[in-house]
């Protein structure tokens, strides 16, 4: 691969501290500042829309790349002058390709567009990786000092994907090291800051994502989810963020851990057509039928309500009155809410979860057996592979064991319920040089991860789960409520994720500030 990166020597990431090198150099050097402005009708041939490009939702963006109305050199152009100018107040895009590089594809796309070869949906789109990610000859770090060098020299299955649907990879996005925690800081690249207020944090693991998304930095984004990664930060950040039935999006793992990788994006519209290009079926079919099939009736369905599972959930104050408020939404749209809760013990449900996080972690063993490398880990992974090295076959055989009891139960719930709503978090976003809260609500959290305990029975059961905006509290600062459905419902999870959206509007209706 012809494309030319240059990782920060030690000596300039020393001098950067916590900033992205992009941020700190002006690397993309353009002179462009996108204006972002309200929505409005897609531009005729005669009208210059460099201005507003950035601003469209990433479907109708596809739509005016796929018409010619604009140019992919245009957009490019747009989206790297408006990276240029937003990117150092939040860090959230690191490892920035050469623009002459992405400009260079963005006018082979356009030469393809005249010979009629539209890739994809993604045809012309910038578009950057969460470094947990391969994404061939750019860095793949995962946040971690000991990979701080490393260029991949592939891509990830999904990764490619994108890319034959058209996506011009521009860099990648930042996260948590080795996405641990949901605070997506990291001693490469430094700390990204909330889309809404840069002096928070924009969660994680997929925060990088989140924060460049809900800027329009980018038109949609790819994430990974073990305990709230797409949730957590979509929450953090305003907009929507899904994590898919387990295996929707294949990857090579073949162990049945918990992990996933799903889309992020500012309409349902967009995450539907996101999905459908990393599973592998371009973009979920022309608009129209899109949008007939997201379209569907909800009265009579029946949704509980888990809060704060019974007052076990520490959360800070006003962010259940946040996510009780979306309530009423869906009542209007003629659905029955109701308090309730599997019959499962919750404790078990956490003690499970646990064990199955400190088995997916040990494959960081190597890392720790080294003490060189140990001790240039963050004291979070030391804490997940010191818990996972004691762990028997028994252990895990209990785990699994307690898995299938728990989805059982979830049948059972299922069978008198359609959906489930809870908190996306179980605080608002916190000032982004605090790693995690030691305290939510006076109670103490004794784990690092404790505090977003929220997500963890939905990614434990494998269901699809989408992140949506549920508002904003007195600050300013957003929240956002998880919609869990049925095994393997992630249709009807996204119709009904359409509906609360055409109600709500929230991602339009309140922007960033950094906006303008």
């Amino acid at each position: 691969m012809a494309d030319t990166f240059r990782a920060p020597a030690d000596d300039e990431r020393d001098r950067m501290g916590r900033r992205a090198f992009l941020g700190a150099t002006g690397a993309l050097g353009l002179g462009l500042a996108a204006t972002p402005a309200s929505a409005a009708a897609t531009p005729s041939a005669k009208e210059s829309p460099v201005q507003d490009i950035v601003s469209w939702d990433a479907s109708r963006l596809s739509r005016a790349i796929e018409r010619r109305e604009v140019g992919c050199v245009e957009v490019m152009e747009a989206y790297l002058g408006h990276i240029e100018r937003l990117n150092p107040e939040v860090n959230a895009l690191v490892g920035m390709r050469d623009p002459a590089d992405c400009l260079r594809e963005a006018r082979e796309r356009d030469r393809q567009l005249r010979r009629g070869e539209r890739l994809g949906w993604m045809h012309g789109f910038p578009h950057a990786v969460k470094d947990l990610a391969e994404a061939e000859g750019l860095p793949w770090t995962e946040g971690s000092p000991l990979y701080a060098d490393r260029l991949a020299t592939r891509d990830a299955p999904f990764v490619r994907r994108l890319k034959d649907a058209g996506a011009v990879v521009v860099g990648k996005t930042n996260t948590p090291e080795f996405g641990l925690g949901s605070q997506s800081y990291n001693p490469v690249w430094g700390t990204t800051g909330n889309a809404y207020d840069p002096s928070r944090t924009a969660g994680g693991s997929s925060g990088g994502a989140a924060s460049a998304l809900a800027l329009r930095m980018t038109p949609v984004a790819d994430g990974s989810d073990y305990m709230g990664s797409l949730r957590n930060p979509a929450a953090f950040n305003n907009v929507l963020g899904m994590r898919p039935s387990w295996r929707r999006v294949l990857d090579p793992a073949f162990v049945s851990q918990l992990a996933v990788t799903g889309p992020m994006a500012r309409t349902t519209e967009d995450l539907a057509r996101l999905l459908a290009v990393m599973t592998g079926r371009d973009g979920a079919g022309d608009p129209t039928t899109l949008r007939r099939r997201l379209a569907a009736d909800f009265r009579g369905t029946r949704i509980a309500w888990a809060g704060d599972w019974g007052g076990r959930l520490a959360t800070e104050p006003g962010l259940l009155d946040v996510c009780r408020a979306s309530l009423a939404v869906f009542e209007e749209l003629g659905c029955e809410v109701t308090e309730a809760l599997p019959d499962f013990p919750a404790e078990e449900i956490w003690r499970t979860f646990l064990t199955w996080r400190w088995w997916a972690n040990l494959d960081l063993h190597p890392l720790y057996a080294d003490p060189r490398s140990r001790k240039r880990l963050k004291p979070e992974a030391v804490w997940e592979v010191e818990h996972g090295i004691p762990l028997t076959a028994l252990d895990l055989t209990r785990a699994v064991e307690a898995r299938d009891r728990y989805r059982a139960a979830l049948t059972e719930f299922f069978g008198r319920f359609d959906f489930v709503l809870a908190p996306s978090a179980q605080v608002f976003p916190f000032d982004k040089e605090t790693h995690w809260p030691r305290t939510v609500g006076g109670r103490e959290m004794d784990t690092y991860h404790r505090w977003m305990e929220t997500v963890a029975p939905w990614s434990l059961s494998g269901q699809p789960v989408i992140g949506m905006p549920a508002g904003f509290d007195a600050r300013g600062l957003p929240a956002g409520i998880q919609l869990v459905g049925r095994d393997g419902a992630d249709r009807e999870v996204l119709q009904l994720a359409h509906a609360y959206e055409q109600s709500t509007g929230w991602v339009d209706r309140v922007r960033p500030r950094l906006l303008g």
